[in-house]
């Protein structure tokens, strides 16, 4: 389905935010801290705002789906928070049973090199060697369980696009440059398949519908079929030798957009699928006990809580247990039986970081 294209809309400037004392807790009374963090926010450009202003995160929390409900609806646990609040980082991707989230923004830059790791399995975080040029919005994903591949992103707040790709070895704790993007663009979808590495989607100045391929065996990119519809901070996973590309935005959050659409890569083709319930962009999206599940994300005046899932077999969605924390720009992973969902901006924009960390659940 071809998308024409629409006049740019700019965001509205966030508003300036002041220090607040409101208790850290969601509408469910849940803590929103764990133990060794002052606070689990900041402010992009003020250190001294450790929290939203009272009430901010309750007007813009969305947690509606129009999808019908589950008979497994899952819940909710948090878990060890990030070492310090992040957001608009790489989506996240899992490498041997851990949880690697790079780049984005944290303590007053938009650049940062960051590299945490998470272990589910001892619910604690360490630091591995930084990204070579730091960035948000970058793409990653993890290839033959050992090589995680980093694509583009930006390097001013959510423009500013950069070419330059590498690939981290999780054996040797080493980045390696390769050759850069024939095209920069940041928020795109970056997924491994059957030994290559697929670009998708993004941004330049505006959303672009580019579709680029590298040969880790001869480190060159080559074109492939296009998106069909040009969007960027879409949610995206691998499932049955098929990308399924879902959401997103065109040019900015006012134009979210539900779409599904899924890569064959035997045909050089795409075709389209049951739309997301609750069109969103910056989003996660990870597959958990066959079924692709989407979470958080922003939109006009709103952040996303809402826990959709997709059944390939039947071409439907359901909703599940909302996320306790709604958020945007964050890293998801699913491991084992679980989804993890680290850090992600609280308010709509990039104001405010964070390092929450929760972990959902069918069983």
């Amino acid at each position: 389905m071809s998308l024409s294209r629409r006049a740019f809309v700019r965001a509205a400037a966030a508003a300036a935010l002041a220090p607040a004392s409101a208790l850290a807790q969601d509408r469910q009374g849940a803590p929103m801290a764990h133990a060794g963090h002052e606070s689990p926010y900041a402010h992009l450009f003020n250190p001294e705002i450790k929290e939203p202003p009272p009430g901010a995160m309750e007007a813009v929390r969305f947690t509606y789906s129009p999808a019908p409900a589950s008979a497994r609806m899952g819940r909710w646990e948090p878990r060890a928070n990030l070492p310090i609040p992040r957001s608009e980082m790489a989506w996240a991707t899992a490498c041997r049973g851990k949880m690697h989230v790079i780049g984005g923004y944290g303590i007053q830059r938009v650049d940062r090199p960051y590299h945490h790791v998470y272990d589910p399995a001892a619910d604690r975080w360490e630091e591995r060697a930084p990204v070579p040029l730091g960035a948000n919005h970058i793409g990653v994903d993890t290839m033959d369980d050992r090589y995680i591949y980093a694509i583009g992103g930006f390097i001013e707040q959510n423009r500013a696009p950069h070419s330059q790709c590498f690939v981290y070895d999780v054996e040797t704790d080493k980045w390696t440059r390769i050759a850069p993007l024939p095209n920069p663009r940041g928020a795109c979808a970056v997924s491994c398949l059957n030994g290559l590495v697929h670009c998708i989607g993004g941004r330049d100045v505006r959303s672009v519908d580019t579709h680029e391929v590298y040969d880790p065996k001869t480190d060159k990119w080559t074109r492939r079929a296009p998106l069909p519809g040009m969007r960027d901070h879409v949610g995206n996973v691998v499932l049955d030798g098929r990308i399924h590309v879902i959401g997103g935005r065109k040019d900015t959050f006012d134009f979210n957009t539900g779409l599904h659409h899924v890569y064959d890569p035997q045909q050089d083709s795409w075709s389209q699928r049951a739309p997301m319930p609750t069109p969103r962009s910056g989003h996660g999206a990870v597959v958990l006990d066959g079924r692709i599940f989407t979470m958080g994300g922003e939109g006009t005046r709103r952040i996303f809580g809402q826990v959709e899932s997709y059944d390939p077999k039947s071409d439907s969605w359901e909703h599940h247990t909302p996320m306790r924390t709604p958020r945007h720009g964050l890293g998801a992973v699913a491991i084992g039986s679980w989804i993890y969902v680290a850090g992600g901006g609280v308010l709509v924009g990039g104001a405010f970081q964070s390092s929450i960390n929760e972990a959902f659940t069918l069983g």
